[in-house]
């Protein structure tokens, strides 16, 4: 598959890097031009066991490339899981602000594709943010409607510092919740 991984930080990096290990095609992408200049010269921009040579092989085979354009990664791949930051806020609360602001991204992409687009929330949610937050955000700058012009799902992550590359393969549960089974079945 051509998959987007949108956050390059920890939980994205590794997912990235590994699903290149899968035979996968994957463009990372990240506002943050350090990260992504670090991937494209082969290098992880975190530390993780194993994950500077994952990494170094699958750009070096052209299996995984790192932009900030995420319009281009939109009209290049097939799926895109969102794996940005979700930092808590003084009162407990998770901060949303990078999950809507890459829904809005990949929404307004999602204009011009005129075939079908799986959006993956992988980043940490509380229950009801895909119906509160994240479907809403994708209909309103695509014009499209989530279930029919695009597939939306929830794929959390398990990754342990330290352990994510063998977490991200011996996973002690895979969940995937969706919207329609065609994006389900693309994500599985």
């Amino acid at each position: 598959m051509r998959i987007s991984v949108f956050g390059l930080g920890y939980v994205g990096c590794t997912t990235g890097a590994c699903l290149a290990e899968m035979s996968h095609q994957v463009l990372g992408v990240d506002p943050n031009p350090v990260k992504v200049d670090m991937i494209n010269a082969g290098r992880s921009p975190i530390i993780e066991q194993d994950l500077d040579q994952l990494v170094a092989k699958h750009v070096q085979s052209g299996q995984l490339a790192a932009t900030t354009d995420w319009q281009r990664a939109t009209q290049e791949t097939d799926l895109a899981m969102i794996s940005v930051g979700t930092p808590s806020r003084s009162n407990g609360s998770i901060e949303l602000s990078y999950v809507r602001r890459v829904c809005e991204q990949i929404g307004e992409g999602l204009k011009s594709r005129p075939d079908y687009f799986t959006v993956v929330i992988r980043s940490t949610v509380l229950p009801g943010t895909l119906d509160g937050m994240v479907i809403p955000a994708l209909e309103k700058a695509s014009g499209k409607r989530a279930g029919s012009d695009f597939g939306v799902c929830m794929n959390p992550e398990f990754l342990r510092e330290g352990t994510s590359i063998h977490d991200f393969y011996h996973p002690p549960k895979t969940v995937i919740g969706q919207l329609d089974a065609r994006s389900g079945d693309g994500l599985a």
